[in-house]
């Protein structure tokens, strides 16, 4: 543990300790060659007092500010100007980034209650003006990289203690809307020091990574650690990435990238997108801790990336499977360095009863990614109806407790006394003294590893049978190469009985019979492997599916959507008293679409 109070002393320390050396190097998004940016120690503290200065002229200190910024140093400079004035940061995504417009934006500035918006001049007269339509022309805006304000000889050291604010991390709502996790300096530090423990960083240790900054996984894991360890990160746009996958790996050998990583996707994409040729000029050699968490982890994933990319010096104990949310500010659970993940087989049918058993001669058969092992966590796996402790070896919910775990959400009291301090009940009519947080996530522990199953709101009960979504998805996107991987739902909807329903994303180019064969093959494959009537399902364009920034299916927003009757299907084979329940809700009677 550091001997810092709070993160701001840390920073200031970091900064004035490291002075010329690099905090960040930003690499364009363009394929110019355009030279990567660079900011020193000494760099962001001159722009951070300046910003922090402003912020503390214009009564911001304790209070709220919304950062709207891209991909770039200007957010990091905000953030920890954010630090230095006391203020409490609420990283948001950029509505123009997004391609969305301002309203989730314009709930969060509500509900956080902000004082003012930091952003850059290219984007300030656009919120500016949308302040103003929303009628808040009491919070202030700035565009930081302007001149003409702030004086960083000016700025005063704040009046900030271990359980202060820090910053409001907003969840991305795979389940539910956003809320705001209130993240307490005490809790960001005690986070720091697991991610530090898990992965055997150093100062030495260089990040890299593309995650959005407003995201936990980029902000707290790959801008906030390097600042923790005094060491250095490496960092491109989401969309530089996502346009250019190898780009990504590219930068781990440029840079000698040891950390750094992305939910099961990115790896993914790699696989997909980058070619041969890109692959014989990669160096991942340095690589030591692959990341791999924020969304359910697929072992086929890892098994084809550590054999693809092994001629670049990729080592399977590379992969670091880890588990953690927003909630407990970021990490609980990780592979331990220089070991491979941990895979265990588990009968399907054990599984939907809740219990991990070896599998079946000539049964079906799962494969689950251990999330790795609890260093800085008490953490207990609990029957979500009982609120009983489980044993090892049976699935529950996981509970968790820990000096990471935040204050709760923000302006919800009634929530958190449910979410933030529950209590294991002892069977008896007793219950211990409480504390407990509800992640929401089912898992299991055996053996000191911790398997992540899937989402408590998401787990889909047919026939008395516990199945989870994403077992289901996978499966039908291996049914033909067209469908593609990562981009379906699957959830359950009530008539006079349950109706599995599963909506996956096609590419028609890549289509080599028809639609309807390839629905037919993919109903097929779910009744033989799950012995369930899979008699809906909707084949639907590119895009279609909802993922948070993180990249989880938003399987909640996707079921109220398809009952909605809001999706237009390419190809869909609906049974008719599910036809009928979305025709009710939509006033339409719904020709089948062949």
């Amino acid at each position: 543990m550091t001997s810092f109070r709070t993160f701001t002393e840390l920073v200031l320390a970091r900064t004035e300790e490291l002075g010329s050396e690099d905090a960040f190097i930003f690499l364009p998004d363009d394929a110019k060659g355009s030279a990567p940016e660079h900011l020193s120690y000494g760099a962001l503290d001159l722009e951070a007092r300046r910003i922090a200065s402003w912020l503390q002229e214009h009564g911001a200190t304790g209070r709220q500010v919304l950062l709207l910024y891209p991909s770039g140093t200007g957010f990091i400079k905000a953030f920890t100007a954010c630090l230095y004035a006391g203020a409490v940061a609420v990283p948001a995504p950029l509505p123009s980034e997004q391609g969305k417009h301002f309203s989730r934006v314009s709930g969060i500035l509500r509900d956080a209650q902000a004082c003012a918006v930091l952003t850059d001049s290219a984007n300030a007269p656009e919120i500016s003006a949308w302040l103003a339509a929303e009628g808040m022309n009491d919070v202030l805006c700035l565009a930081t990289d302007s001149d003409g304000f702030g004086d960083a000889s000016a700025y005063a050291v704040p009046t900030v203690t271990p359980e202060s604010l820090a910053f409001l991390q907003y969840t991305s709502g795979s389940t539910s809307d956003p809320k705001g996790v209130m993240v307490s300096h005490s809790n960001l530090l005690a986070n720091e020091a697991a991610i530090q423990r898990s992965v055997s960083s150093h100062a030495g240790s260089r990040y890299g990574g593309w995650l959005p900054f407003y995201h936990d996984m980029g902000l707290i894991g790959h801008i906030l650690q390097p600042l923790y360890l005094g060491g250095t990160a490496a960092l491109m746009s989401p969309v530089s990435f996502l346009k250019r996958p190898h780009r990504w790996l590219q930068m781990i050998g440029d840079y000698g990238v040891t950390i750094g990583g992305g939910p099961n996707f990115a790896y993914e994409l790699c696989l997909r997108r980058v070619t041969d040729e890109q692959l014989a000029t990669l160096d991942l050699s340095t690589w030591e801790a692959a990341c791999n968490g924020a969304e359910p982890i697929r072992v086929e994933t890892i098994r084809a990336f550590t054999e693809r990319f092994a001629p670049a010096g990729f080592r399977p104990e590379a992969f670091f499977p880890c588990y953690g949310m927003a909630e407990t500010t970021l990490l609980v659970s990780g592979t331990p360095t220089d070991t491979r993940p941990v895979v265990r087989s588990v009968d399907a049918a054990g599984l939907e009863r809740g219990e991990l058993v070896d599998p079946q001669q000539d049964a079906s058969s799962r494969t689950l990614v251990s999330s790795g092992v609890i260093q800085d966590f008490d953490v207990r796996i609990v029957d979500p109806k009982t609120l009983q402790e489980q044993p090892d070896g049976s699935v529950g919910e996981i509970w968790a407790k820990g000096d990471s775990v935040a204050q709760g959400y923000w302006k919800r009291p009634q929530t958190n006394k449910e979410i933030f301090d529950a209590a294991i009940a002892d069977g008896r009519g007793g219950q211990d003294s409480g504390g407990w947080l509800r992640t929401g996530d089912l898992g299991v522990l055996e053996e000191g590893q911790l398997y992540v199953t899937g989402r408590l709101k998401e787990l889909v009960i047919f026939a008395g049978r516990n199945l989870y979504p994403q077992d289901v998805e996978r499966a039908v996107q291996s049914s033909d190469k067209a469908l593609a991987v990562g981009s379906g739902a699957v959830f359950a909807v009530d008539t006079d009985r349950e109706h599995l329903i599963i909506l996956q994303e096609i590419r028609v180019s890549a289509v080599s019979t028809d639609l309807r064969a390839v629905a037919t093959a993919a109903q097929q494959l779910i009744g033989k492997d799950f012995n369930v009537p899979a008699g809906n399902v909707m084949l639907v364009r590119p895009g279609t599916i909802r993922k948070t920034t993180s990249g989880k299916i938003q399987r909640t927003l996707m079921r109220k959507l398809f009952l909605e009757g809001a999706l237009t299907p390419l190809y869909e084979v609906l049974e008719p008293a599910v036809r009928e329940i979305v025709a009710d809700a939509t006033g339409q009677t719904l020709e089948p679409v062949v």
